[in-house]
């Protein structure tokens, strides 16, 4: 299976076939082992911004990749360094508050930039489990948030701390967040700005376990690889009912269950899936 950098040709976990993506530095490393691709974030000095570098089009070129390769079952997120994601890059903001960039500018670059973001995560067919290995500050949080799972390291640190720079969540962080802890808890992480460590996440139902931080990487790993042995087909239509889940009425939703049932009953793996467990073997699943 394909390995390797966006535009590099060694991934962070192994060596590997380069994407044709052309850069000289890549933010986002991209590496495929059998069903499993992890992307790595690349920017480590400074604790892998989403923006004032390319990591939302590397991003998005990932997501273009995943989509078109029918062989991805399941995707890692995780950062290089200290940190999982510091968020927006807070040097590049000066140029917003010296008035070099006028206020329509700065609504053009959010759709253009880091909004494009939680909408391809968002749509990504395959499951995506955060690995977060550090820091995951402000959109870096909400990056976390627009994967299906988390999963922390012990160290791990979270803070939804747009109010401490006077701003707001610019990148669906005040939809993201209520959802996946609750309304209360959101916004008392959004209107303090305050950190929280792993374990508070965790009674938070933020991230769904905490583990030693040597052993992150082959947790996330370990169960990317449960999701992959199971039918393929099953596991997109499923996040995609779970993600219709989240805004749609409850009859709306039975509807395209519905549709979604007609079409699994008529896959080969539905039928392989029935004689495995009536031949009392492991099924051989072929996408």
């Amino acid at each position: 299976m394909p390995r390797g950098g966006l535009g590099s040709p060694r991934g962070r976990h192994g060596a590997g076939t380069a994407n044709k993506i052309p850069a000289m530095n890549p933010c986002l490393l991209y590496e495929q082992n059998d069903h499993v691709v992890t992307l790595t974030m690349n920017d480590p000095q400074r604790h892998n911004p989403l923006t004032g570098n390319t990591m939302v089009d590397e991003f998005l070129e990932a997501v273009r990749r995943i989509d078109g390769d029918r062989s991805v079952r399941a995707v890692i997120l995780t950062g290089n360094g200290g940190s999982f994601s510091a968020g927006g890059d807070v040097k590049a903001m000066l140029r917003q508050t010296a008035g070099e960039v006028d206020a329509m500018q700065v609504r053009h670059d959010y759709r253009a930039g880091i909004q494009r973001l939680p909408l391809a995560l968002f749509n990504l067919e395959v499951p995506v489990i955060a690995a977060v290995n550090g820091h995951a500050i402000g959109a870096g949080l909400d990056l976390a948030c627009m994967c299906d799972i988390r999963i922390a390291a012990d160290g791990a640190r979270f803070a939804e701390s747009f109010v401490k720079v006077g701003i707001v969540a610019g990148d669906g962080g005040a939809w993201l967040l209520p959802r996946i802890i609750g309304l209360s808890r959101a916004a008392e992480l959004s209107y303090t700005g305050r950190t929280i460590d792993a374990r508070c996440a965790l009674d938070w139902n933020l991230v769904s376990q905490v583990v030693p931080a040597a052993e992150l990487m082959a947790c996330a790993r370990r169960l990317a690889e449960e999701i992959a042995a199971n039918p393929p087909h099953a596991v997109r239509l499923t996040k995609r009912l779970i993600r219709e889940g989240m805004t749609t009425r409850l009859d709306t939703l039975l509807e395209l269950a519905a549709m979604y049932q007609a079409v699994s009953h008529q896959t080969p793996d539905h039928r392989e899936a029935v004689m495995a467990f009536i031949e009392k073997r492991a099924p051989r699943f072929g996408g």
